[in-house]
């Protein structure tokens, strides 16, 4: 049986942003070059002048943000021998939803001998935001991965607070068809009230996990070795070849700089757009 839709629901629809980007990088000529890429909607790929090995792509939205019912998808592939460094050109918002959720779509795959950084900058929410969004990484058995993922829940700095919305973040990494790590976190209602709990994030509104694979008992000596030069809160630990780290801060910049440090201690400098 067919349900009528009504005409303020196929506005809604109509208005509903899409974005589509579709990225596979191949290793040439001593290098890492594109192979295809394809762009849909208010997502676009940019590729900035480096004269590294590594092919850099920035990824860059439009529609200057997301809210209720928009859609958007990421694909990548790196190819066998290839370097690909991808992220964002700004911080992605997430604004307030009258209705269903905003959903985010992102999948890496990475061939033998590949390596991908996948450094996006923050995504911040605003008040009565709804955000879904799931992850997808496929590694090859000698593939290498290093990626974050940052949220803030407002903007303190704009004396804005997250007080209700909903959030949701699935995370699934397989190594040569195997899952080694997962992870599915879930904040609905009064996510300010819940963040305010000494065993969620101690009133800290700013969140971000980092993940390096291969990983292990280096990765975590030298971010340790760290200690009190993080302004906020930092742990990692390892297991299954994958060091995992979590990070909680007062505020963006301060995540901003743990996040950074922590890369560094990683080996791995964040693009340019990140300091600008």
């Amino acid at each position: 049986m067919l349900t009528a839709v009504s005409q303020s629901e196929q506005t809604f629809l109509a208005n509903r942003a899409t974005g589509h980007i579709g990225l596979s990088v191949v290793a040439a000529d001593g290098g890492t070059r594109r192979k295809e890429v394809h762009e849909h909607g208010s997502l676009r790929a940019r590729f900035p002048n480096t004269h590294d090995a590594a092919l850099e792509a920035v990824i860059v939205n439009t529609g200057g943000g997301m809210t209720g019912g928009d859609r958007f998808t990421i694909d990548m592939a790196v190819g066998e021998g290839a370097s690909l460094v991808a992220g964002t050109a700004a911080a992605e918002k997430i604004y307030r939803s009258t209705g269903p959720a905003a959903e985010m779509n992102v999948t890496l795959k990475v061939a033998a001998g590949g390596r991908l950084a996948w450094l996006p900058q923050e995504t911040i929410l605003f008040d009565r935001a709804r955000l879904s969004r799931r992850i997808d990484i496929d590694l090859a058995a000698d593939a290498s991965l290093i990626m974050v993922e940052a949220v803030v829940f407002g903007r303190a700095a704009m004396g804005e607070a997250l007080v209700d919305g909903s959030f949701i973040d699935r995370w699934r990494l397989r190594r040569d068809g195997g899952l080694i790590y997962a992870d599915t976190a879930k904040l609905s209602g009064a996510i300010s009230d819940q963040l305010g709990h000494r065993a969620v994030a101690d009133g800290g509104i700013a969140l971000a996990t980092v993940l390096a694979a291969p990983g292990g008992g280096d990765e975590l000596e030298r971010v340790r070795a760290l200690g009190d030069t993080f302004v906020g809160e930092v742990g990692i630990s390892s297991w299954n070849g994958v060091a995992a780290a979590r990070l909680i801060a007062k505020d963006g910049a301060s995540l901003r700089h743990d996040i950074i440090a922590l890369l560094a201690a990683l080996g791995t400098a964040v693009p340019r757009l990140w300091l600008q």
